[in-house]
C-alpha cells in the first residue's frame, strides 16, 4: 500500500514500483517504462550487430537472439527490469565453434546451454551466489565499466572530427538533462538530437547503418540441422557448459547490482532457470544465446528509472519494430549519440568511493588485493568469469593467510601431582592453513614426561589438522613422554575418532 509523504504525495516502497499491475495503472510510471524500453532498443541494435561480428555469424542472428531474450525473460526471469541480450561475453565463447562447424552446431550449442542453466537453477547454483565476497563484486562493477568504456574507444579512433563534437555534445546532455529535468530519459534526448543534427545538416559520420545490414523480416522457427549422435554432443558439450557457465555468472551478479540499486531482493534461482528457458527459446529461433547485460540494465534502471517487467518486454518488442519495420530511420542514427550513452552508463556503473584515497587507507590491504585482481583480470581478458574466479580464489587465499594468523599457542609448566607437567592452550580454529604451522609450537626435546595439549579453546576442521596432532602426539612418543589432548568438542572428537591414526605421520 502506497504511504503519504509529507507533501501529501503517494510514495511507493521499492517492492510496489517493481510491480508490473501499478505501473500499468500510473500513466508517469508507465511512461518512465516505456521511454526506458525504447532508449535500450536502440542502445542495443549496434551492440547486437557487433556481439554477432565477434561471433562470426549473421547481424541478424545477434538482433533476433536480443529479441528473444528480452522478451522471454521479460516472463520467466527472476529480477525484473534486468535486460537480458545477446552479449560480448557469449559471442567469445561461441566464436570458435562457428568457425568450426556453423550456424547449426552453434544454435543446438544454445539449446544445450539453457537446459544446462535450467538444470544449474533448479539444482540451486544461484546458492553459491554468497560466497563471492563484496570485493570480488566491487572488482566486477568497475571491470564492466572500464570494458564499456573501452569498448566504444573504435568508435572514437580514426573517424571524421565532427564524431567528436557530437560526442562531446551527446554527453552534455545525458549528464547536464537530468539536473533540469528528468520527465524524459537523457539518453533517449541525446540520440534524437544528434539524429537530427546529422540528418539536416548532411554530416557524414558513422552510423547505425555503417555496422551491418538490419533484417527485413520476421524471426523464424529454427531447428538445427545436426546429427543426433555422440560425436555431436562431444563438439558441443564444452562449449554449451562454458556459455551456461559465463551466462549465469553474469547474469546473477548483475541481478544482485540491481537489487543494491533498486534496494530489492530478487529470486536467483528462478533468475538462473529463468536464463536457461530464455537461451532454449532463443535457439528454436535461430539466435546466438546471452545473459544478462550490465550496460543496457544500467541504461535502464540507472539512466531511465524503470523498475519493472514492462521495460524489458518493451525493449525486446521495440527492438524488433525498430531493425525490420524502421530499420532505414534507426540505419540513421549516428554513432557517436550511442558511443555517449554508453560513456555515461560507465561513468555511473563505476564504483568510485571504491578508489578515493580515504576509503583506499581504511580498507584492508586484502580487500584491494581482491579487488584489483578481480578489476585487472577481467579487463586482461575480457572474461567476467575468469574475472571473477581468480578474485574468488585470491580472497580465498587471502583470507585463509589471516585466519592461519589467529591461532596462537601459549605454554605454561607446573607442579601438578608431585611432577612438572607441561600446558600448551591452542586459540583459534585450526584447519589446513593454520594447522600446518601448529606442529612447530612445541618444545619436544625440554618439555617434561607429561604433555597436556588444551583445545577447549579451538575446533578441528579437517584432515590436515587431525594429521598434525597425530604428527605432534607421536613425535612426543618418539621422545618418550606422554601426551593428553583434552577439550575437544564433539564434533572435533568424532572427527579424531574417525581419522585419528590413519592419516600417516604428516612430518
Amino acid at each position: 500500500m502506497a504511504v503519504k509523504t509529507a507533501g501529501n504525495s503517494p510514495a511507493f516502497t521499492p517492492e510496489q514500483l517493481q510491480s508490473v499491475r501499478g505501473a500499468l495503472l500510473s500513466p508517469r510510471r508507465l511512461k518512465t517504462e516505456v521511454l526506458g524500453g525504447l532508449v535500450v532498443a536502440l542502445a542495443l541494435i549496434p551492440e547486437a550487430i557487433a556481439f554477432s561480428i565477434i561471433a562470426g555469424v549473421d547481424p541478424r542472428i545477434g538482433l533476433f537472439a536480443s529479441f528473444t531474450m528480452a522478451v522471454t525473460i521479460s516472463f520467466v526471469g527472476g529480477r525484473p527490469a534486468m535486460i537480458s541480450a545477446a552479449t560480448g561475453a557469449v559471442a567469445l565463447v561461441i566464436a570458435p565453434l562457428v568457425k568450426s562447424h556453423g550456424l547449426d552446431y552453434l544454435v543446438a550449442a544454445v539449446i544445450l546451454a539453457g537446459l544446462f542453466q535450467i538444470i544449474l537453477g533448479l539444482s540451486g547454483v544461484a546458492k553459491l551466489m554468497r560466497f563471492i565476497p563484496r570485493s570480488v563484486m566491487v572488482g566486477f562493477v568497475n571491470a564492466l565499466a572500464i570494458l564499456i568504456f573501452l569498448s566504444q574507444l573504435p568508435e572514437l579512433i580514426g573517424v571524421p572530427w565532427l564524431v567528436y563534437p557530437l560526442t562531446a555534445l551527446g554527453l552534455l546532455i545525458v549528464f547536464g538533462l537530468p539536473k533540469l529535468t528528468k520527465a524524459v530519459p537523457a539518453p533517449l534526448v541525446a540520440i534524437v538530437a544528434l539524429t537530427l543534427i546529422t540528418v539536416f545538416a548532411a554530416v557524414a559520420v558513422p552510423t547505425v547503418g555503417d555496422k551491418g545490414a538490419l533484417p527485413d523480416s520476421l524471426p523464424a522457427l529454427f531447428v538445427p540441422n545436426v546429427p543426433f549422435t555422440l560425436e555431436t554432443l562431444q563438439v558441443i558439450f564444452p562449449f554449451a557448459l562454458a556459455m551456461a557457465f559465463v551466462g549465469l555468472l553474469e547474469s546473477l551478479m548483475t541481478a544482485k547490482l540491481v537489487d543494491d540499486i533498486t534496494d530489492t531482493r530478487s529470486p536467483k534461482t528462478r533468475e538462473a532457470w529463468g536464463q536457461g528457458v530464455a537461451n532454449v527459446v532463443t535457439g528454436f529461433f535461430g539466435g546466438m544465446g546471452g545473459c544478462a547485460m550490465i550496460g543496457q540494465t544500467m541504461i535502464n534502471v540507472k539512466a531511465s528509472g524503470a523498475r519493472t517487467r514492462i521495460s524489458t518486454f518493451l525493449a525486446g518488442v521495440f527492438l524488433l519494430i525498430l531493425v525490420v519495420a524502421l530499420g532505414g530511420i534507426v540505419s540513421l542514427i549516428p554513432m557517436a549519440a550511442l558511443v555517449a550513452v554508453m560513456i555515461f552508463v560507465s561513468v555511473a556503473t563505476f564504483d568510485w568511493h571504491s578508489i578515493r584515497p580515504r576509503t583506499l587507507k581504511m580498507m584492508p590491504k586484502s580487500e584491494t588485493s581482491v579487488m584489483v585482481a578481480t578489476v585487472i583480470v577481467t579487463v586482461a581478458t575480457h572474461n567476467l568469469a575468469i574475472g571473477v574466479g581468480v578474485g574468488v580464489l585470491v580472497a580465498m587465499v587471502m583470507f585463509a593467510r589471516r585466519v592461519a594468523h589467529f591461532v596462537t599457542v601459549h605454554r605454561t609448566v607446573a607442579e601438578v601431582d608431585g611432577g612438572p607437567v607441561a600446558t600448551y592452550r591452542v586459540d583459534g580454529e585450526l584447519f589446513f592453513a593454520s594447522s600446518n604451522d601448529l606442529y612447530t609450537q612445541f618444545e619436544y626435546a625440554l618439555d617434561p614426561e607429561r604433555v597436556v595439549i588444551d583445545l577447549h579453546a579451538s575446533h578441528l576442521w579437517d584432515a590436515s589438522t587431525i594429521a598434525a596432532l597425530d604428527a605432534i602426539t607421536e613425535k612426543y612418543h618418539q621422545h618418550g613422554k606422554g601426551v593428553l589432548v583434552v577439550g575437544l568438542n564433539d564434533a572435533s572428537v568424532n572427527m579424531r575418532e574417525r581419522l585419528g591414526g590413519k592419516l600417516g605421520a604428516g612430518h
